[in-house]
């Protein structure tokens, strides 16, 4: 999955700034990988990203995010000054998976992210919108709410998966850190009655429909695809979530394009 980033500066033309094991990165590094566009990853520390790519010449792209109805401290202050991914090439900064596709479609057309067809694109581009606003903070406050009731499990079955491990590869520093950032910035509660898990089953029931009609699960994956497949696979690391996806066209997406790793391959996994 991670083979197309190359350690030679010489070679690489294009650097792309990300958190280890955000889905929203994880989304980028798909449509790089799928363009076969070689490029310099570089990991920045949670919670010092909004600064660390302000200060390498990144904006925030003009978001505007809530997490469960509210716009926290924490998201102000990010949708201010900065956020991952953020592509560095050729002189240029792009910010935000949306400025990102765009981007490389211009630079590299092929294979294409959207279809030419402008009604096809249309429908893809509801998709993308709709995984960026929605489906994207429902994958941090879904397994959150598992997080932030029981932080040991977390810490210990979040350090590989299909995403790798989590924001941080120690366990300690997961068990410690990830809740207070899930309560403070994406408003989880602990509370079983306000579970989003609840909002899970509409949201397959949505994506499954999608892929029926073809928008989504083509033969030639497209920006949506890569939006909508690294989200499920954050829900899924937390595992009572499982039942829920079994036996539906979105298991399947995200099957495809963030398989589990197998059991002898977790040890080499590149972090």
């Amino acid at each position: 999955m991670l083979g197309m980033i190359l350690t030679d500066l010489s070679v690489c033309t294009y650097t792309l700034y990300v958190i280890p094991g955000s889905h929203a990165c994880r989304s980028a590094m798909l449509m790089l990988e799928h363009k076969q566009v070689p490029y310099r990853r570089v990991d920045i520390v949670t919670l010092l990203h909004p600064l660390v790519v302000r200060l390498h010449g990144f904006d925030a792209g003009g978001q505007t995010r809530t997490a469960g109805g509210r716009r926290t401290l924490a998201l102000r202050l990010g949708d201010r000054f900065g956020t991952v991914p953020a592509l560095a090439a050729n002189g240029q900064r792009i910010s935000t998976n949306h400025g990102i596709a765009r981007f490389l479609d211009e630079c590299h057309p092929q294979p294409p992210l959207f279809p030419a067809d402008p009604e096809q694109r249309a429908a893809v581009e509801e998709v993308e919108r709709w995984a960026n606003a929605t489906l994207q903070m429902a994958a941090r406050r879904i397994p959150g709410a598992a997080v932030v009731r029981e932080p040991a499990p977390f810490s210990r079955s979040s350090g590989d998966g299909r995403l790798g491990y989590l924001l941080y590869k120690r366990a300690l520093t997961r068990r410690l850190i990830v809740p207070r950032i899930l309560r403070g910035i994406f408003a989880t509660s602990p509370s079983a009655e306000h579970d989003p898990m609840n909002e899970l089953p509409p949201m397959l029931d949505r994506i499954d429909a999608w892929i029926a009609d073809g928008v989504l699960g083509g033969a030639q994956p497209n920006a949506a695809d890569f939006m909508v497949a690294p989200s499920l696979a954050l829900i899924l690391y937390r595992s009572d979530a499982l039942p829920l996806f079994e036996g539906r066209p979105a298991l399947e997406l995200v099957d495809r394009l963030l398989p589990e790793p197998a059991p002898d391959a977790r040890a080499a996994r590149p972090s």
